[in-house]
């Protein structure tokens, strides 16, 4: 098998067709038609084995993550899925590993009719590129830029259960108070986390910023505050937590939540006039965690109002 025909036979039809193409797979280019007063919302993440997912881990598990990771930044912005491309570089010619990747990443484009338009492979290291597009009113797309003082934060689902997973896989955390379920559990956030896509779309409109949790909570809204030029305070009481995650220690929980990336949830800032809304239409799905506030930066506060100190940050590239 030939670059080419691996090409025809993994990926060619992989995906649903959209009308909005003109031309995809096969050609020195795709021809797009995105709709008319639509802007086309774009991102391109890579993810590393040995950097962002270990060598054992199932490739369709790594098919889903690949997109899932894009389809979170473009859930950030409210845009709606269209298109996207991949670029595969592997180590071997391996088709059983080809045909579980391709089904996990076919499933979860299929869920959410985004289609596969080109791409590229390669041989090299195991490294996967997927650079998403969809479609945002310009004039209504959640920038970081957009937080305004008196806006709260909120945060979708629970944080830090991916960190929990991968501390667990480095044994770098204690799993005595965990069941296998919880495991099981833990696991299955790291490698094929959901991406919030409808829950961004259903945001347009009532929420005016947000970023994906893919670094860590202090880190992403850091860069909300730094880009709007507030500051903020979390309530560390009301950082949501899963079950399993409540049967650690509550400093080491707290901490996974703060600080451990990979969940892929969304923060977003709502401003007043559309607090109750947001906490009607999306009860049991979303927490209130903060403020945004006049501060020099973020600090932390308990269910008093009293300000807690505390040291560390998020996942940074080049740091670690």
């Amino acid at each position: 098998m030939n670059e080419f025909s691996l090409i025809q036979k993994y990926f060619e039809q992989l995906t649903k067709n959209r009308d909005d193409v003109a031309l995809g797979i096969g050609d020195d280019c795709a021809l797009l038609l995105p709709p008319p007063d639509h802007a086309v919302a774009v991102s391109i993440d890579t993810l590393v084995e040995g950097v962002h997912f270990f060598s054992h881990v199932d490739a369709e598990s790594l098919g889903h993550k690949s997109l899932a990771v894009g389809l979170s930044d473009l859930a950030a912005m409210g845009a709606k899925p269209a298109w996207f491309t991949l670029a595969l570089t592997l180590p071997e010619l391996d088709e059983t590993w080809l045909k579980n990747f391709s089904s996990g990443l076919a499933k979860l484009a299929n869920e959410h009719n985004i289609q596969l338009v080109g791409g590229d492979t390669t041989k090299g290291p195991l490294t996967i590129s997927i650079q998403v597009h969809g479609f945002i009113d310009p004039t209504q797309a959640m920038r970081r830029s957009n937080a305004n003082l008196g806006d709260m934060i909120y945060a979708s689902g629970h944080l830090g259960d991916a960190g929990a997973a991968l501390q667990l896989a480095l044994q770098q955390l204690s799993d005595d108070a965990l069941t296998d379920d919880d495991k099981a559990y833990l696991q299955q956030r790291l490698e094929r986390p959901t991406p919030q896509v409808l829950l961004g779309q259903n945001l347009v409109g009532l929420a005016t910023s947000a970023i994906d949790i893919s670094d860590g909570l202090v880190v992403d809204l850091g860069h909300i505050l730094k880009k709007s030029g507030v500051g903020a305070r979390l309530n560390l009481d009301n950082i949501p937590l899963s079950t399993s995650l409540t049967k650690l220690d509550a400093k080491v929980a707290q901490a996974l939540a703060l600080q451990s990336g990979d969940d892929y949830e969304l923060c977003f800032i709502v401003p007043p006039q559309h607090y109750a809304e947001v906490e009607k239409r999306f009860k049991g799905q979303v927490t209130r965690i903060g403020m945004i506030t006049d501060d020099d930066g973020l600090f932390y506060i308990d269910g008093n109002d009293q300000l807690i100190e505390l040291i560390g940050t998020g996942y940074d590239h080049f740091r670690h």
